[in-house]
């Protein structure tokens, strides 16, 4: 004997909730990684552009430095030629001159120093900078790539017996499902 015909339209009911419900899940896991994905390559490209423009800033402030301490090389090259020069013409000559000499040729090794010292400060506020900024990629990645909710197979399953059931129940109680099975069964 086969089934009722308000059992079959119950179960076929459930049936297909369950696989819209399973469909509907997919879809929605599906377009979460998309997202992720899609948000993932922004993230890597806005670290990479924020790293390149960093040592874009590297590169600017080393040629001004290295141009700062040849300015200061040649103008103290200069100074010291002249102080020789004017002390020769006025026929001044010995210790005045070897310290005047000396004292310039101290300053310009303080201004290279300090030039030079700045640079090695810049470069360790440039590696905290990169350490801070990948850190926070990082963070930013993992609240990105969350765990994805796959399919839940059993709980659509159990749903779509439930709507089921309900509707076989809800035939029972009208007296639907005993027109349905004297008209179609």
């Amino acid at each position: 004997m086969c089934a009722p015909p308000a059992v079959i339209a119950a179960v076929a009911l459930g049936t297909a909730q369950a696989g819209l419900t399973i469909q509907g899940q997919r879809q929605r896991a599906k377009a979460q990684a998309q997202a992720q994905r899609n948000a993932t390559i922004a993230e890597q490209q806005r670290y990479l552009t924020e790293v390149s423009a960093s040592r874009l800033k590297e590169r600017q402030e080393k040629v001004a430095a290295a141009q700062r301490i040849q300015q200061s090389t040649r103008a103290a090259r200069e100074a010291r030629a002249t102080a020789r020069v004017s002390a020769g013409e006025a026929g001044v000559a010995g210790l005045s001159v070897d310290a005047l000499i000396n004292d310039l040729t101290r300053k310009e090794a303080e201004f290279s120093f300090s030039v030079q010292q700045q640079m090695q400060f810049a470069n360790m506020n440039r590696t905290l900078g990169f350490e801070d900024s990948a850190n926070r990629s990082r963070m930013n990645l993992l609240s990105i790539n969350k765990p994805i909710q796959q399919p839940n197979y059993l709980g659509a399953v159990l749903s779509g017996a439930q709507t089921g059931m309900s509707m076989y129940s809800m035939g029972e109680q009208s007296g639907l499902n005993e027109t349905l099975n004297t008209k179609f069964g």
